[in-house]
């Protein structure tokens, strides 16, 4: 029997050696192929790009994967434990497996079953970071060796960090801080129990427990993470039966762009992040960006440029509904497939229910609930007529001509924009313009943005009139013109002959400029050259001083990169962008030094460490620990001088001359010292208005995409200065007001603004003209453009037409 029983002994010892080789065998074979996992010491996960406007405010978030890296000290208590309680209670205690876990799974696949969960937390992070999700044996056995090893390797905080920051939570939200924020809105810190225990029952699977689609499930699960809490001594009954009894509560995050009115600004910063760092960068790079951007600037620029728009495109008539669709039985269904502006949210769709003579009544589009779909609440108003009157000119291509009644303008099942009066069940009529524009504003010191709209809606087109568009500034271009005059011998009195000229265009035919709306004054000042924008002037003086000259003016101020010397360029016949022009003019507001615009201050990496700085100016003594009174340090500004500074100031003077006596008198509503030149090219395609402080400049252009005649008297006094008045109003709301100061040594001198002669006394003629040392008004009467008069008509003397213009002068200017 002893024989026997070792016997059987040897065979078995035998046998147990042979299994435990074997598995010795396997789990060396297996452990050959594992990853690295140091490689969890520099752990750099896709991490959220974030940009911010000047005050903070968060305009946007970039990332593939939305998340907000956190360690493990600034994740709040009551977040961890919820995750404890929820995937594995004994994290601190237990090596990196749970044996029981592991051959309980081991016996479920053995029986043909799946393959079972029972993962640690560490187990988690060795898959989640190493390995991938596939379900094998060979999965789980390098999952448990690895997890092993990281236990070995790393403290229970650090992998409970990594764990934290690398989960996938639902929503497109990778971690507990970006989960936090998409799911309720705030930071960690900020979750109350339920909040944290919902975050927790995620883990699993998210999208069986989708707040919306599966709320019974999703609290299901969060209770019972509220009740492993409390067994678990994390929390009292009393608040567990508390958080037990709250809804969801859920308050999705809004992705893309949050801060209301800066989608063109925010979408310009974007191609910029990337053209500097990449798309990787911007997106997993966890970017910290800080933005020029002013919100409040913003929302009244978006503001000004849509009652511009909206004001000229209505008084075109209305060119028909957004679209028709059959109302049926519920109206609310009908139209909610009609996708709305979602940037202009004063603005609602509604259908047309009924017409009569005097009134429309309309059914509102449901609002969208936090879910994304549209509520089952149907909302019904009334337009009458007066609130659409706007509308009885048609425009449409079935009909054209003026209707007087509501019925002839609408009919059943109609989809149009409405806007609230603000009187209960009272709405207004409204249609998106066809009639596109821009409006940029830049502090001149710095060439900060502080505000720019780049057309009515950013959800209708994506394309940016403010820096992607190139259209003609006409006059508003000329203030370089006479720059580069001012700039080399001429002054503000100087006088230039405004009459009629021909010019060979080089194809044996003639060029011919007018001014606007005909006519001519004979000889005129600089002054009033600019202030009554003559084109014959300009082309004038600048075939005088040299289309060169003037060329290389608008290259210096950044306008054009090339500009062809030709004489019709001195008329704004090239093409630019708001941005550059607005830029350039505030080389003049500055007193004359170069800057580059800028839409972004500061570029900051996930660690903090700024990589990019606009502002380069140098303070060697603003970081001194002490006050020994000692002088206020002083930046040093080291950009060029592009421009004399004097000769910024008469160009200056000039352009409040426009404003105070010229094309732009509308602008004198601000209240506070303005300078500015109005634009407006042939046919009335593109009109401006680009005008400044001495602390703030702003553009405002008007025009079609597809660049077309917007009817007589469409000028930039009349279009663009309006949008410009309303902006500025807000904009200097509550400052002191303050003057253009002249450079040291500048004279300022009485002179007939007419004539350019010394002056005496007062009188409406008579101004303060302002003039470089060692010049002054001309003791000669001398008329610039004169002896060319005779060879322009070929006649050898000065033509009847122009003699006459010079004698009677008239009226005329390029508004």
């Amino acid at each position: 029997m002893i024989r026997l029983l070792g016997y059987f002994f040897g065979i078995g010892a035998v046998f147990f050696l042979l299994v435990a080789g074997g598995i010795a065998w396997y789990l060396e074979r297996t452990a050959q192929d594992l990853p690295d996992y140091q490689v969890l010491a520099n752990y750099e996960p896709p991490v959220t790009t974030r940009v911010h406007a000047s005050d903070g405010s968060l305009m946007a978030e970039y990332a593939r994967q939305r998340r907000l890296f956190l360690p493990i000290q600034a994740i709040p208590n009551l977040v961890k434990n919820a995750f404890l309680s929820a995937e594995d209670k004994n994290f601190y205690s237990h090596p990196g497996i749970d044996i029981e876990g592991v051959a309980r799974a081991v016996l479920v696949l053995a029986k043909g079953g799946r393959m079972q969960g029972a993962s640690t937390i560490t187990q988690q992070v060795a898959k989640n970071f190493l390995l991938t999700n596939e379900r094998t044996f060979d999965r789980k056995i390098k999952e448990a060796i690895l997890s092993l090893r990281i236990e070995q390797a790393y403290s229970k905080d650090k992998i409970l960090e990594l764990y934290l920051n690398e989960i996938y939570l639902g929503l497109g939200a990778y971690g507990v801080a970006a989960a936090s924020l998409a799911y309720f809105d705030k930071s960690v810190n900020e979750l109350t129990v339920e909040e944290a225990a919902y975050l927790a029952a995620l883990p699993k699977a998210p999208e069986n427990y989708n707040p919306f689609r599966n709320t019974d499930s999703a609290l299901e699960r969060r209770n019972w993470v509220i009740d492993q809490m409390t067994s678990n001594g994390f929390i009292e009954v009393a608040e567990a039966q508390e958080a037990q009894g709250k809804p969801l509560d859920v308050n999705p995050r809004p992705t893309g762009t949050y801060l209301a009115s800066s989608e063109f600004f925010t979408e310009d910063v974007r191609r910029e992040i990337v053209q500097r760092y990449g798309v990787d960068a911007l997106y997993e790079g966890g970017l910290s960006v800080r933005t020029t951007l002013d919100p409040d600037l913003q929302a009244h620029a978006r503001t000004a440029l849509h009652h511009g728009l909206v004001t000229f495109d209505q008084a075109r008539g209305f060119r028909g509904p957004v679209t028709h669709v059959d109302v049926g039985s519920d109206w609310g269904a009908a139209i909610d497939k009609v996708e709305p502006l979602a940037d202009v949210p004063e603005w609602r769709l509604a259908v047309v229910l009924s017409t009569e003579s005097e009134r429309v009544d309309i059914g509102l589009q449901p609002p969208r609930g936090m879910s994304g779909a549209r509520g089952a609440e149907r909302e019904i108003g009334t337009i009458a007529l007066p609130d659409m009157k706007w509308a009885l000119r048609l425009n449409t291509e079935e009909r054209k001509g003026t209707v007087r009644t509501a019925a002839e303008v609408l009919s059943r099942g109609d989809v149009v924009y409405v806007q609230s009066k603000g009187e209960g069940t009272a709405w207004l009529l409204r249609q998106p313009p066809k009639v596109q524009g821009a409006l940029v504003s830049m502090e001149p010191s710095t060439g900060r943005v502080v505000a720019m709209v780049g057309g009515f809606s950013f959800a209708e087109s994506e394309f940016n009139r403010a820096s992607q568009a190139y259209r003609q500034p006409g006059s508003s271009f000329k203030p370089f013109v006479y720059a580069a005059a001012l700039d080399n011998g001429y002054t503000p009195a100087s006088v230039v002959l405004d009459a009629p000229i021909s010019l060979p265009d080089g194809n044996g035919g003639f060029w011919e400029p007018s001014n606007y709306g005909g006519g001519s004054a004979g000889p005129s000042t600089l002054r009033l050259g600019i202030e009554k924008s003559r084109n014959l002037m300009t082309v004038r003086l600048a075939k005088d001083m040299g289309m060169d000259l003037v060329a290389q003016y608008a290259e210096r101020f950044g306008i054009y990169d090339k500009l062809l010397p030709y004489l019709p360029m001195a008329l704004g016949a090239g093409e630019t962008t708001v941005l550059r022009m607005v830029s350039a003019y505030a080389v003049i507001a500055n007193g004359g030094r170069s800057l580059q615009p800028s839409l972004i201050d500061r570029v900051q990496d996930r660690y903090g460490r700024t990589i990019l700085k606009h502002d380069q100016r140098q303070c060697a003594e603003c970081n001194v620990g002490d006050y020994n009174g000692q002088a206020e340090p002083q930046l040093v500004d080291e950009r060029n001088q592009v421009l004399d500074p004097m000769t910024a100031y008469q160009i200056t003077s000039m352009m409040e001359g426009v404003v105070q006596r010229g094309t732009a008198t509308r602008v004198k509503e601000v209240g506070v010292p303005i300078a500015g030149k109005t634009g407006t090219t042939n046919d009335e395609k593109d009109v401006w208005f680009v005008g400044f402080t001495p602390d703030l400049v702003t553009g405002v252009f008007i025009g079609y995409d597809n660049p077309q005649p917007m009817g007589d008297g469409a000028t930039g006094g009349g279009l663009a200065a309006p949008v410009f008045v309303e902006f500025m109003k807000h904009a200097v709301e509550g400052q002191t007001p303050v003057e253009f100061k002249a450079p040291e040594g500048m004279e300022l001198i009485a002179v007939n603004r007419t004539t350019g002669m010394r002056a005496e006394g007062t009188g409406a003629d008579v101004i303060m003209e302002a003039f470089k040392p060692g010049t002054g008004p001309s003791d000669a009467y001398e008329i610039i453009g004169m002896d060319e008069v005779a060879s322009d008509f070929g006649t050898g003397e000065v033509s009847q037409e122009a003699e006459q213009a010079i004698v009677q002068g008239g009226g005329g200017g390029l508004f």
